[in-house]
């Protein structure tokens, strides 16, 4: 057993959205939004000018027990509003460390950036899953 315990709520909206696309009785015990982007300047950019909005996929990622899934949501509401099941990846799959404003993790084969914000799932999910930040 893991000598370190992180306990974070999932955001309730987030797990409703993203219910949908799972299994049936799946609960999710994490659940974050992240960007692709080549890095993390391209946010600036958008913030700034909106200039690279469609060249970003948001995705909304929710960790079950069993596996981890990660979704595609609109580019509206910046991840928030998932719309379609993108993969699923083994529960066993480290998602971390993260740090900084903008976090980087790779799922699926693409580079995401997680907003410091959600540091706090990401950091959970992998300690539930046995690995050490």
């Amino acid at each position: 057993m893991n000598s370190q315990v992180i306990l974070v709520t999932p955001r309730k909206d987030l797990v409703e959205r993203s219910a949908p696309f799972l299994p049936a009785g799946s609960e999710i015990r994490q659940v974050f939004i992240c960007q692709t982007a080549p890095n993390y300047f391209f946010f600036l950019i958008t913030y700034l000018t909106g200039l690279t909005m469609f060249w970003i996929k948001y995705r909304c990622v929710a960790v079950t027990q069993d596996a981890i899934y990660v979704l595609e949501s609109t580019k509206l509401s910046g991840g928030a509003k998932p719309q379609s099941l993108v993969g699923v990846l083994p529960r066993h799959t480290q998602l971390g460390p993260v740090s900084g404003r903008w976090g980087r993790v790779n799922l699926l084969g693409e580079r995401h950036w997680v907003h410091k914000r959600f540091h706090p799932d990401v950091t959970a999910a992998d300690c539930e899953a046995g690995f050490t930040g």
